[in-house]
């Protein structure tokens, strides 16, 4: 290492040990959520979390105490960055919040590929306390929906659509924004006329089905 390098390398450290706890972990989840949004969960070794983030692997264990509960905490800000995104605006009536509302999901998607990756695909299976915070986003998501669609708890098979109708979104959004994010209000479109479709039929059904 020359002394240029060295100047460089002790100038970030000091840099570094600056930042509040709080800063370094939010920093440290920037860098696992574009990691696990670009590879397998399995691919992705502790030692390189740490190599990328300029540190050793027992530092990275000071914050995470194990590459599981790092991915946990990755998959929770990408769920908490969603809910924010896609937060209902009170002034509009629910037609209009619905179709805002995936307006805005799309950009969100569109500008945050990587998070939104990670957030779908629950990188290490049947995870209960990811599926935890997956579903819980998913619920949050299907409720506001559901609110305004005026469905009540004795339309189970209609409730049982819609969110059904959301995993479709979460995957339709991904392909979207991977082929380049073209024609974002045709697909809106599309998207709002699968839910309709879908509500339609629930809705067309027996009393005692729905």
């Amino acid at each position: 290492m020359n002394k240029g390098q060295e100047a460089f390398t002790l100038y970030s450290v000091a840099s570094y040990a600056r930042r509040t706890v709080e800063e370094r972990r939010r920093q440290l989840i920037d860098l696992g959520l574009d990691l696990f949004g670009t590879r397998p969960y399995d691919e992705i070794s502790i030692e390189e979390i740490a190599q990328e983030a300029g540190m050793s692997k027992g530092l990275l264990y000071h914050y995470f105490p194990s590459k599981r509960d790092f991915y946990v905490a990755c998959v929770h800000q990408a769920a908490l960055e969603l809910r924010r995104a896609t937060r209902p605006d009170p002034r509009l009536d629910p037609p209009a919040q619905l179709r805002a509302g995936l307006s805005v999901y799309l950009d969100h998607v569109q500008a945050n590929l990587a998070r939104c990756r990670a957030f779908v695909s629950g990188g290490i299976g049947a995870d209960p306390e990811v599926t935890a915070i997956t579903e819980e986003t998913r619920r949050i998501n299907s409720e506001n929906i559901l609110g305004g669609l005026g469905v009540t708890e004795e339309e189970p098979l209609l409730r049982m659509v819609v969110r059904g109708w959301i995993s479709f979104v979460e995957i339709t959004a991904i392909k979207w924004a991977e082929a380049g994010g073209a024609d974002k209000e045709e697909l809106v479109q599309i998207l709002l006329a699968a839910l309709a479709a879908v509500v339609r039929r629930a809705r067309a059904m027996p009393a005692k089905v729905r």
